[in-house]
């Protein structure tokens, strides 16, 4: 007869010892239902520390209101009449035509002088009694007409503009700026632009004002303004897309942050980390109305009085995520 053994385990009591408690973690994430996949991080004051966080009550500001347009970089003119060059001008058939005005303007120049030194020769023989009156007078017509072809052969040759092989060395380039013809009567024509490379978070560079040919686009609804730029240090090339900030008549108000305190994931969402609790942190949303000056003026998103954290920011950001920083 087969018989069944059952094996109990036998526990084994402890020696009274008692266990060490574990040290609590430096930060703790715990899910809340404000937004998807929105933490509230709680930190250790020493975790604080180490991140290097720092706080700042959000209070009222205002700042000159500006609208973002699309521009591009352009060739300027040589004189105030020309028009400038941009990346659709054919540059081949300009290159060409450019050819035949230096051709004309060396022809032109070269008849002047034969005109002149004609009618000199005239009124030197005039004075001696040797030549007719007549004779200079006609050397005078000659000589003005000379100079009238030599007047609009330059001004022909200006109007095509700067030498093409000269388009990427210039120091004083255009921007021209797309507006709808419906903002036009809001812009301050008389104020300098800001000029933002796309993709580029670096300083903004300024443009004064220019005035050049009228242009518009009437399938799109546009004005062109134009703004010069100094590119001695040649960041722009021609024909490069850039942003162009406005500026517009009156003021926006509005909460103010350092810009140091706004965070952008990937998708462009804008964030603040809020102290909502002692040594707690959660995300915030914002819309950015206009940076300046190391400031953000915020559209909505957070109340007045409320603390940010600017310096740390982004450890927080990747303590969230689990990013190293």
């Amino acid at each position: 007869m087969r018989q069944t053994f059952l094996l109990i385990p036998i526990l084994l009591a402890g020696c009274g010892e008692k266990t060490a408690k574990p040290p609590a973690p430096p930060a703790h994430a715990e899910m809340i239902a404000h937004e998807s996949e929105l933490l509230k991080l709680t930190l250790t004051p020493e975790a604080q520390h180490r991140l290097g966080i720092s706080l700042v009550r959000v209070g009222g500001g205002s700042a000159t209101a500006a609208r973002e347009v699309a521009g591009e970089i352009v060739v300027p003119p040589i004189s105030a009449n020309g028009v400038p060059v941009n990346s659709t001008t054919n540059l081949q058939q300009i290159g060409s035509q450019q050819a035949a005005a230096d051709a004309e303007l060396a022809r032109a120049s070269a008849q002047a002088r034969l005109a002149r030194i004609a009618l000199d020769r005239a009124e030197s023989l005039v004075r001696e009694e040797a030549g007719s009156v007549r004779a200079r007078d006609e050397a005078a017509a000659a000589l003005a007409a000379a100079q009238a072809a030599l007047g609009a052969a330059r001004q022909q040759r200006r109007l095509l503009g700067p030498a093409v092989a000269s388009l990427g060395s210039q120091a004083v380039l255009w921007v021209r700026a797309s507006v709808f013809g419906s903002d036009m009567g809001n812009v301050r024509h008389e104020a300098a632009a800001m000029v933002r490379t796309l993709g580029d978070a670096g300083a903004p560079r300024s443009a004064r004002p220019v005035q050049a040919p009228p242009s518009a686009n009437t399938v799109a609804g546009t004005v062109d303004l134009y703004f010069a730029i100094d590119n001695r240090d040649r960041a722009f090339r021609v024909g490069q897309r850039v942003a162009v900030d406005l500026p517009l008549a009156g003021q926006t108000e509005g909460l103010s942050v350092p810009s140091a305190a706004i965070l952008r994931d990937i998708h462009g969402g804008e964030w603040v980390y809020q102290k909502t609790a002692p040594d707690t942190f959660v995300r915030q949303r914002v819309e950015v109305a206009s940076e300046s000056g190391g400031r953000a003026l915020l559209a909505r998103g957070l109340s007045t009085g409320a603390q940010v954290v600017t310096n740390g920011a982004a450890e927080l950001f990747g303590t969230e995520f689990g990013a190293a920083h």
